[in-house]
């Protein structure tokens, strides 16, 4: 994939699935994920959101290693988790990234002995994920990243305390929402956790004529600002 300073080990992952192309997601959203920046990305599904998040996950982690998870994933049930494992498999295949899922069907004594010795990534429910928090005394101060996928599904099962709880353990991370439709429940969810989100959406219509996204300026924050700002970073580092 032709992105902006992206890790080695993640390209040669990338090219070997057979990933060689970015698409306009990625793309756009590479350099805002990088920065650390907090962000709301919209896009409907099958658009490649799974990809976007492990493969900035993995640019994110892929050159660290502590004991303690760097990268907290919230999804919708267990199939997704099994599936968001399979794609970490995947695209983190030339690395050394410790990868665990979490959910309803596991046990849970066995899940805190093997998260206790020691992963990177950790992917689970919020039912899971906030029983084990409320229970178990995880070190997040390392936390890096902590991902909401599909959004807009799981607030439709009213888990909004459930992720809050969660949100409001962590101190300071980047926070990164994937979902389908930016709803007023989204929105709300947004305003609590989120600091100054940087908003894609990708749910607009495509302008065959131009042969690009209708961009549209951010409710949070002006992306165009950022985008500029963000060169003037990787200028200076290239200096």
């Amino acid at each position: 994939m032709k992105l902006k300073k992206i890790n080695q080990v993640l390209q040669e992952a990338l090219i070997d699935s057979g990933l060689t192309e970015a698409n306009d997601m990625q793309k756009e959203t590479f350099s805002t994920i990088k920065s650390g920046a907090d962000a709301i990305i919209v896009s409907s599904k099958g658009s490649g959101k799974s990809t976007t998040i492990v493969l900035n996950v993995i640019q994110q982690l892929v050159c660290e290693g502590e004991e303690s998870p760097r990268a907290l994933i919230i999804v919708e049930d267990k199939a997704k988790v099994l599936a968001m494992e399979e794609l970490f498999e995947n695209l983190g295949k030339f690395t050394n990234l410790r990868v665990y899922g979490v959910h309803e069907k596991g046990d849970m004594d066995y899940d805190k002995n093997y998260i206790s010795a020691g992963i990177d990534v950790l992917i689970g429910t919020p039912a899971k994920l906030s029983d084990m928090f409320s229970t178990a005394g995880y070190n997040v101060n390392r936390l890096r990243m902590f991902i909401l996928d599909d959004a807009d599904s799981i607030l439709k099962l009213r888990h909004e305390p459930k992720i809050m709880r969660i949100s409001n353990s962590i101190a300071k991370t980047q926070r990164i929402i994937f979902t389908d439709q930016l709803t007023e429940r989204i929105e709300i969810l947004a305003e609590k956790m989120l600091v100054e989100p940087y908003v894609f959406d990708f749910e607009e219509e495509y302008d065959e004529d131009e042969d690009d996204f209708d961009e549209e300026e951010s409710v949070f924050h002006d992306i165009d600002d950022f985008e500029e700002e963000d060169e003037e970073i990787d200028d200076n580092e290239e200096e």
